[in-house]
């Protein structure tokens, strides 16, 4: 099994994982004609694509779905929450996560969670083919007993690291923003995405990517930093995922 970025941050997010013949994307949030690039540059063309996994109806992260649904066929998945965002006037093909129950995508087992997030429900999803086991979470404002069960054992982890507290306390975010993505609904900061990993990493961990870092309020070298001294391990272990150019394709062994 494989993963790789298109692109994560809050102007346009995309995720896919792929697994013998199956490829599912995760989120997307880029325009027809962007999506097509950043897949090419990662070998791909859009009708390789089986299905798209939305984790909630932020703009950034479900801006692009119907568009890339309808034209290219493929199948969408979410929940009854965040389907009721879609554009009602899309030909995209929709498929209802029911309860949180895991189900099957080719050969790739997507098991979906809830989140603390600001969104009318959103998920997160573990996927895995059977060996090895890929843990997403971008969006979330506070860390639940749930999403620590749910993130132990795998093999990579994306894993948001939204903001530096105090860049974001220094910005000039509205005081009413700044609280909204400080709170226990809105981001991950870097300190917080590092005491999540505290609690799920082992010697299992094959990569550790730090995801949807805010261009304004956080730089690649302080999430480094941040999770490499929740993993003892050099900062240059810890991958990013950044807005222009995403993540290249990473193995699980």
């Amino acid at each position: 099994m494989r993963f790789a970025s298109l692109g994560s941050g809050s102007q346009g997010n995309a995720l896919l994982v792929s697994s013998g013949d199956t490829t599912v994307m995760v989120d997307c949030g880029f325009g027809l004609k962007d999506c097509s690039a950043r897949l090419a540059r990662l070998g791909l063309l859009p009708d390789d694509v089986d299905a798209i996994l939305v984790t909630h109806e932020h703009g950034d992260h479900i801006g692009g779905v119907t568009r890339f649904a309808g034209r290219h066929g493929t199948p969408v998945w979410l929940t009854h929450g965040t389907a009721r965002h879609l554009d009602t006037s899309s030909e995209a093909s929709v498929r209802i996560i029911e309860g949180y129950r895991r189900f099957a995508i080719g050969s790739l087992e997507i098991v979906p969670y809830p989140v603390p997030h600001d969104a009318s429900e959103p998920s997160q999803f573990v996927i895995g083919d059977g060996a090895v086991r890929l843990g997403i979470l971008t969006d979330a404002g506070s860390i639940t007993p749930h999403m620590v069960e749910m993130l132990a054992g795998c093999q990579a982890l994306f894993l948001e690291c939204n903001h530096d507290e105090a860049l974001l306390r220094a910005s000039d975010y509205p005081a009413s923003l700044i609280d909204r993505v400080a709170g226990d609904w809105g981001h991950l900061s870097n300190v917080a995405a590092a005491a999540l990993l505290r609690r799920v990493a082992g010697s299992h961990l094959q990569h550790v990517v730090a995801a949807h870092l805010s261009q304004q309020n956080n730089r690649p070298e302080l999430a480094r930093t941040a999770l490499a001294d929740a993993l003892g391990c050099a900062p240059d272990w810890v991958a990013v995922a950044d807005q222009a150019n995403g993540l290249d394709w990473r193995q699980l062994v």
